[in-house]
């Protein structure tokens, strides 16, 4: 990787992490001229355009290649330093996540609390839904990620951590207003649903009723806990995860024989990282306790 400068390297990497140009100079403690000048130099020297110059920015298909590269660079060095006992007192190296937000409402921040303290890991912790975060993992902006996909990307493992349980519920007050009719009635009752992508009400309603497309308002409420408020508020039904039942009001199950289980993996880089292995095995640990096997 000669032909890769690495201090232009390591400037996209915080280009990304920061979001702009400005952050990144304030990071790296240069100026904004000084790290425009290392990204197209960069760009120049690969005959690729690496960035799209948004706010915040977007990585090409190009640049996440290079991404990639500048942190698992940036993992080994750490690791290497501290093995050697080179590490920079104080100094915690950061490790990007990918995480759904329901896992990180219930069962995902014991498992990173689980970790001894001599490792001086920070966490960047990136929340989107479970189908979603595995694109994290492609475009390298994280290292590890929990995701529903089952498939590794490419140089990634996966290992299943089981399986989060859904339950279709209301408010007392909601099921007897608009459910007089049954749960099939659920297709125009209001629904609460955490953002556009999540489908989880869409794929409980099309098991139930067969319809494509349900009619009801939707009112959408994008944490998982004001998601799960919103709900016991009466302000529509929702799929909430079991976990989370138990810590609300009375809650009307309204299709006790249909729960929708969401499959979860953890998938990280193939890195030889002994922090990395360090999360992976309390993440493992910590689903076995918290998800349905």
């Amino acid at each position: 990787m000669s032909d890769l400068p690495l201090d232009q390297v390591r400037t996209l990497l915080a280009v990304v992490d920061e979001g702009s140009f400005d952050a990144a100079a304030a990071a790296l403690h240069v100026t904004p001229s000084a790290v425009s000048q290392r990204v197209k130099a960069l760009e120049q020297r690969t005959g690729r355009v690496l960035v799209q110059r948004s706010k915040p920015v977007r990585l090409t298909e190009s640049g996440a290649v290079l991404v990639r590269f500048a942190r698992q660079l940036t993992r080994l060095e750490a690791d290497t330093r501290a093995e050697l006992g080179l590490a920079e007192a104080g100094v915690p190296t950061t490790l990007p996540i990918a995480v759904n937000a329901d896992s990180l409402a219930t069962w995902f921040l014991p498992a990173l609390a689980d970790l001894p303290a001599e490792l001086r890991v920070c966490f960047d912790l990136r929340s989107d839904d479970q189908d979603h975060t595995a694109a994290l993992l492609r475009e390298g902006l994280v290292m590890a990620a929990v995701t529903s996909a089952p498939h590794p990307v490419q140089g990634c493992t996966a290992t299943r951590l089981g399986r989060m349980r859904y339950r279709a519920v209301a408010s007392p007050e909601f099921a007897e207003r608009w459910l007089g009719d049954g749960p099939r009635a659920l297709a125009d009752a209001p629904a609460v649903l955490f953002d556009r992508k999540d489908d989880l009400q869409d794929r409980f309603l099309r098991g139930l009723t067969r319809r494509r497309a349900p009619g009801g308002a939707r009112h959408y409420v994008p944490a998982s806990e004001s998601f799960a408020e919103a709900v016991a508020a009466g302000l529509g039904w929702g799929m909430v995860p079991e976990a989370q039942l138990a810590r609300r009001g009375p809650l009307v199950d309204l299709a006790p024989d249909r729960p929708v289980d969401v499959p979860l993996y953890w998938q990280q880089w193939k890195l030889d990282s002994p922090a990395l292995a360090a999360v992976a095995a309390a993440v493992t640990r910590a689903a076995a306790r918290a998800l349905a096997r």
